[in-house]
């Protein structure tokens, strides 16, 4: 007969410092910048560089677009591979060790990518060697977005778990700031120079954020829920992603389609958003990038405001009314897009990350952990949020450019009704989730 275990045990964070809280709290926010900075930069180059110097220059640019997109989600496909592999370590063995692993992963993968040849100098091999990579960066922010959250969350009190956990999430848009604007600074050079060697650099300066960010995680304790659990000997018998499809199915199904959404949009801004609004002569390449990057700073303090509130509201309340934002703000949000001014393309931006995506997202880092108990939380929430960041934010590019392209006439119009549909889905998952916040 199974045992029943409840989602969440004794306080979070009971036994720990107040300076461990903080150097938890600052390690999981610049190792998960890090990660992100390395992984979203490729998908800020996958429309921009990628095309021009990865496959045969007699190629369609559109067809080698789509292609470069395909490999972004390769790396997508790979993460929840990673996030059930390094989950089923960190459940056994603990947070710490793995992401200081997952990190190192990240960064040589960036310097790989900075310093590979193009298809001119080695031909097929370099699209081949580029998926490659892309799959080992994959598995590496597969095993980091649920460690970093959980080392987070897991470090502080039960009162405060949501915001805790979106300070690990918040460094996903800081590393999408220094992706873009990094990437940004240097699209300002001549085209000609910008494809030969400065689009690289961005890559390379991957080792000096991995440095700091080792240093940090090297500081950091282990999560005293874990140790809490080992203590106790309450750890599995078997495998953890055994017990996650064992004792959690209905959590687990309900997590991914919840999450599905919000990660479309975050997708969507960050790779497709900026060669579309190019295409329309509105905006210069560096000018879109230089919008994106002001949305992602905007949407770093985004993240943790809507946290917080479901600190005092319940995640449920929360996420269902980002739901109810996001329905209603996104025809106009393309109409901004769609406006062919520059302002008015600006503020489409500001309402796309910090509203529309930050309403929904900002409480999941809480929303998936307290659906696991401990020794299968690190598993658990890996399978949740990389399998539903497959579903949402990996398929995203690929179609958002197949429904603008249908003979309908619906443009963007087509990529707003396939954004509601998936936060309809979502609004009816988190609907149906318990509410977890009082939950000790």
């Amino acid at each position: 007969m199974t045992k029943t275990i409840h989602p969440v045990h004794a306080p979070a964070g009971a036994g720990t410092s107040r300076k461990d809280s903080r150097r938890a709290l600052v390690s999981s926010f610049l190792g998960s910048t890090v990660e992100y900075y390395d992984f979203l930069l490729y998908g800020s180059a996958a429309g921009l560089v990628f095309p021009y110097l990865f496959f045969p220059e007699t190629m369609d640019p559109a067809v080698g677009t789509a292609l470069s997109f395909v490999i972004l989600l390769a790396g997508y496909v790979a993460r929840p591979v990673g996030g059930v592999l390094f989950g089923h370590f960190g459940d056994r063995f603990g947070r710490k060790n793995i992401l200081f692993i997952t990190l190192m992963m990240m960064g040589l993968v960036s310097v790989a990518i900075g310093l590979m040849p193009t298809f001119h100098t080695i031909g097929m091999a370099a699209p081949i060697l580029l998926v490659l990579l892309r799959v080992i960066q994959g598995l590496a922010v597969g095993g980091e977005w649920a460690g970093a959250t959980l080392m987070a969350a897991e470090h502080v009190g039960e009162k405060n778990r949501g915001i805790a956990a979106s300070v690990a999430v918040s460094g996903g848009p800081a590393g999408a700031v220094l992706a873009t604007l990094i990437l940004g600074l240097f699209a300002g050079l001549p085209r000609e120079e910008f494809l030969a060697w400065g689009w690289r650099l961005p890559f390379l300066f991957s080792a000096v954020l991995v440095i700091i960010g080792l240093y940090m995680r090297y500081r950091v304790t282990e999560s005293p829920d874990f140790l809490k659990a080992q203590a106790e000997n309450t750890g599995p018998t078997g495998a953890p992603i055994l017990r996650v499809l064992r004792e959690y199915p209905r959590e687990t199904v309900l997590g991914i389609l919840g999450i599905a959404g919000p990660l479309f949009m975050q997708a969507l801004m960050g790779v497709f958003m900026v060669p579309h609004v190019v295409a329309t002569g509105a905006m210069t390449q560096q000018q879109a990038l230089m919008m994106l990057t002001a949305s992602n700073f905007l949407h770093i303090f985004a993240i943790p405001f809507f946290a917080w509130l479901s600190d005092r509201f319940g995640r449920r309340p929360v996420m269902l009314a980002g739901a109810a934002i996001s329905v209603a703000l996104v025809f106009p949000m393309f109409a901004l897009f769609n406006s062919g001014s520059f302002w008015l393309i600006a503020l489409g931006f500001m309402v796309g990350n910090p509203i529309i995506q930050a309403s929904m997202y900002g409480p999941v880092g809480a929303f998936l952990a307290e659906k696991f108990d401990t020794n299968a939380r690190y598993t658990g929430v890996s399978l949740t949020y990389q399998v539903g960041s497959v579903l949402g934010a990996g398929t995203a590019p690929l179609m958002a450019q197949w429904l603008i392209s249908l003979d309908n006439g619906g443009g963007t119009d087509n990529i707003a009704w396939y954004f509601i549909f998936l936060i309809l889905i979502a609004a009816v998952c988190v609907y149906l989730s318990k509410e977890t916040r009082k939950r000790a």
